[in-house]
């Protein structure tokens, strides 16, 4: 009986590890989507890049995540008043035996019958979620992220390969296409996000969330590959500890603010109402990349992140 319990533990352990493993995270395979944009607006045809199993997927339809994959980006298809625009900040590129994912910050212009020019700030990121497409408003690009999925296990660190281009500009932009192009003091950084959080909705169907586990970090130099780099991350109540930063603080409200799925079928904020104790268990994983750290339509052109071979340490 004992080597027979014995023998299962030692099957099962594996199993276990495995499943708590990300899909698709070496971002070896990738789904390639041939978008045609509106002939007003010049009716060019653009490929878009998502991870998950190889295969395409084109057409003016909206994509949703295929084979299990966790992964969404920025690469989107828009429809504002029947127009088709896309943006692509997102690519697969060659790494080792296989691919890594290259996240750009550029602008993206767009031009209405050769006359009417609009120039928007766009920064390359992926994240586990989902996408709601098309996109039909640039006013809340926020409010179409399903940001994080299911997740109830507390890993030590994440790890995975990097590197890193800056803009070598001292200050970024904020550029949304609408409004003058203004200046945002200090310099563009990619960054990394990883929030565990213990979320609950309430009858009219607001999420909230307590925060269990917060790793941010941004990368201020330029560097050649830098191979299983580990971020460690840090439970409970960080206020106090001497590597906070107000960057890691309660997502409440802000610009920054991260939306997900509710029961009712509707992508609402998730608001953060306080830290959880180190010994809680959480219900969802936030994890984003991002060329450009800040709210949307904030960055400097020319700032690259590539990623590869993400895990989670335990």
């Amino acid at each position: 009986m004992r080597r027979t319990l014995f023998s299962f533990i030692l099957i099962a352990m594996p199993l276990i590890m495995q499943a708590q493993q990300l899909k698709f995270s070496n971002f070896d395979q990738w789904i390639t989507r041939e978008i045609k944009e509106s002939k007003i607006i010049g009716g060019n045809t653009t490929t878009l890049y998502e991870i998950g199993p190889t295969g395409t997927w084109n057409g003016r339809k909206p994509f949703v995540n295929q084979g299990g994959s966790p992964w969404a980006n920025s690469n989107i298809m828009a429809k504002v008043a029947g127009v088709v625009k896309t943006n692509v900040t997102v690519y697969p590129e060659a790494h080792k035996d296989g691919k890594c994912v290259k996240m750009v910050s550029h602008i993206v212009g767009v031009k209405v019958l050769g006359l009417v020019n609009v120039h928007v700030l766009a920064a390359g990121s992926i994240y586990l979620g989902k996408m709601r497409e098309p996109i039909t408003s640039s006013s809340n690009p926020y409010g179409y992220l399903d940001f994080g999925i299911p997740f109830a296990y507390k890993p030590k660190a994440i790890q995975f390969d990097y590197k890193v281009k800056l803009s070598g500009k001292p200050d970024r932009v904020r550029q949304t296409g609408f409004s003058p192009v203004k200046t945002i003091p200090g310099m563009d950084m990619p960054g990394v996000i990883l929030l565990l959080q213990k979320r609950w909705e309430d009858e009219k169907g607001n999420l909230y969330a307590q925060r269990i586990g917060t790793l941010v970090h941004r990368f201020n130099k330029n560097t050649e590959w830098v191979d299983g780099a580990q971020f460690e991350i840090h439970y409970g109540d960080i206020t106090r500890e001497s590597f906070y930063k107000d960057y890691m603080k309660l997502q409440d409200g802000g610009d920054d603010q991260k939306y997900a799925l509710n029961s009712k079928g509707k992508i609402v904020k998730v608001k953060e109402v306080g830290w959880g104790s180190p010994d809680d268990t959480p219900t969802h994983l936030c994890l984003q990349f991002a060329s450009s750290f800040g709210t949307a339509f904030v960055g400097a052109v020319g700032t690259t992140f590539w990623i590869d071979n993400v895990k989670l340490v335990y």
